[in-house]
């Protein structure tokens, strides 16, 4: 038996006069007595079923049990519809098909929601019933957009000379920055595998092993706190190059995304993308993932108050802080409760109020004019850009609460305000940080893994000023969303030692978590880097989505839980007792 041999999304006009078989999900029923009307839909989208009693009465009379998700085959003639029943909004809205055999090969019980896009489903009933939402067109889109984005990069790869290879699933726990989910040992009593956070070390093995050129879409995992783009399993598109500079890795990188955009949505990227220094995005934007799809940069003020007399100025400077302010175009309106309320949005970061002063067209207001000449606050006003209608608002503190504080509010006032956003804007972010200071452990940590090439030759240098210290380090971000990280490796035994120093790691340590690479670094290591891309960001955004849960089939809640399976759920005892496990 053949249940189709044509698409229902597919049927056209150059079809009329065929006879034709489908096969599908009942998407709507309409009963009009005489005539039964039903939208059939596979994946590729829907077409019209025509019930007539008098050109097919088996079928009309089947028609009459058919529901909604029903799984059905037909046989029928194609026919154009009459002109007052074209829908121009459905791809097979010129034609219907006259129905002369029909089976039901499933019924289904009523969903607990239609597949339908008019449809407002809660998003946990969602995800208990998956399998429907993943039958809605827009889920059906994204999932075979993700389809197109892998295809295409795997072509990029394949004609770049890389050859895919998996790395382990069950490995060692290394620290990467977030929690290792732990697998027990059944067979070594006590003992975990962890899963992977990424196949770092591992594709740093295949550079040293000779491969030269990787690439793995890979799954990873990390025990942290959800949010709408992280999941504690999530996908990568990973590579590593052998005998390469970061200039080498921009091009490859940029020559995959511009191909992805292109097969995938049709969409032409120039290319090279801009670049931005670390310090430099942080100072403008306040932010290493900045949204340039809108200006509102972050200027700086401190010279021009310097000597203003308003101590919650003066003092921070004194200590080594900065003043530094956002003009929010045509905020003006704003009462000091809104000021308000957008100061607690900075607050998040730490930062410890806003000093507003509107701009009007008779001068400036603000609780700071009785401490600050006129003079100044033209040439504050004039800094800024702004003009009568306009809100400045300012926060004074030190660098590492004062820029994400205003980042954050940058981002919000855009909303608030409904600041267009369009288009795709690309940006490298370079040159970051090698280390940060942990001040409630009082030492410091690599800010992006420790084999991450600092910009020093000598090891000898490495620790006499850490806090500025550059790396070989890179970010590729659009529209304010990192997509991707990576670097160059070091490739010196002697300076990835001074390294685990700096980080205050001994030998006994090193060898217990980082052992085989560092044995490994002793048998010929060529200079390497490479780039890990989150391949749910990527469709997320390609999608025009806000959630990676809308570009992945099974995802988790913000929970972690899966309301389809019950996972995470407790096991047997006998499971238990064969691990050696007992819970508390």
């Amino acid at each position: 038996m053949s249940y189709r041999n044509t698409w229902c999304g597919l049927v056209s006009d150059q079809q009329v006069g065929q006879t034709i078989k489908v096969a599908g999900w009942v998407h709507r029923r309409r009963d009009h007595g005489n005539l039964v009307f039903v939208d059939l839909r596979d994946r590729t989208g829907l077409v019209q079923l025509v019930f007539d009693p008098a050109r097919g009465a088996q079928a009309h009379a089947a028609s009459h049990s058919v529901r909604s998700e029903f799984v059905l085959s037909a046989r029928g003639k194609v026919l154009n519809r009459d002109p007052e029943r074209i829908n121009p909004n459905l791809p097979t809205g010129r034609v219907e098909i006259l129905v002369e055999e029909l089976n039901i090969l499933a019924e289904a019980k009523t969903p607990p929601f239609l597949p339908d896009e008019r449809v407002d489903v809660d998003d946990n009933l969602r995800l208990r019933y998956r399998y429907i939402d993943l039958r809605r067109a827009q889920m059906q889109r994204n999932l075979r957009l993700r389809d197109k984005v892998c295809r295409s990069a795997r072509r990029h790869f394949e004609e770049n000379a890389f050859i895919e290879v998996e790395t382990p699933i069950l490995t060692k726990s290394t620290p990467e920055g977030a929690r290792d989910f732990l697998v027990p040992s059944r067979t070594q009593a006590g003992a975990f595998y962890a899963l992977p956070q990424s196949p770092q070390l591992f594709k740093q093995l295949l550079m040293i092993a000779g491969y030269e050129r990787y690439y793995q879409i890979a799954r990873a995992f990390r025990d942290e706190d959800l949010r709408a783009d992280r999941q504690p399993e999530h996908t990568q598109i990973d590579l590593e190059m052998s005998f390469v500079e970061e200039e080498d890795i921009y091009a490859l990188v940029e020559g995959m995304v511009q191909r992805v955009f292109s097969d995938a949505l049709g969409v032409e990227l120039d290319i090279p993308f801009p670049r931005l220094d670390y310090r430099e995005a942080m100072r403008r934007f306040g932010s290493d993932k900045p949204d340039l799809r809108f200006a509102m940069e972050i200027a700086d003020i401190s010279d021009l108050v310097a000597d203003c007399g308003f101590k919650v100025f003066t003092e921070v400077l004194d200590s080594g802080g900065a003043v530094r302010g956002l003009c929010a175009a045509g905020a003006g309106g704003f009462s000091r409760k809104d000021v308000d309320d957008v100061a607690g949005v900075a607050a998040v970061h730490g930062a410890k109020g806003l000093i507003p002063i509107w701009v009007e067209e008779s001068g400036v207001r603000s609780p700071i004019a009785k401490f600050v000449s006129p003079e100044t606050m033209e040439g504050i006003v004039q800094r800024m850009g702004a003009v009568a209608g306009d809100l400045l608002l300012f926060a004074a503190d030190r660098l590492p609460v004062l820029e994400p504080s205003l980042g954050t509010l940058r981002v919000h006032l855009a909303e608030r305000l409904g600041v267009p956003k369009e288009g795709w804007r690309f940006t490298w972010v370079l040159n970051f940080p090698m280390f940060e200071y942990d001040e409630r452990e009082k030492r410091w940590k690599a800010q992006h893994h420790p084999f991450t090439r600092p910009r020093i030759q000598d090891a000898a240098d490495l620790g006499r000023h850490p806090a500025e210290l550059g790396t070989h380090a890179y970010d590729l971000v659009l529209n304010g969303v990192e997509l991707g990280s990576g670097s160059l490796r070091v490739s010196d035994p002697a300076m990835q030692e001074a390294i685990f120093a700096t980080l205050g790691m001994g030998s006994e340590e090193i060898a217990a978590k980082f052992g085989f690479l560092v044995e490994a670094m002793d048998y010929g290591i060529p200079p390497h880097g490479g780039m890990a891309l989150g391949l749910d960001r990527l469709v997320m955004l390609m999608a025009g989505e806000d959630s990676i849960r809308d570009v992945i089939a099974f995802p988790k809640t913000q929970s972690g839980s899966c309301p389809l399976t019950g996972a995470p759920s407790s096991v047997s005892n006998g499971q238990m007792k064969e691990l050696r496990l007992k819970t508390i």
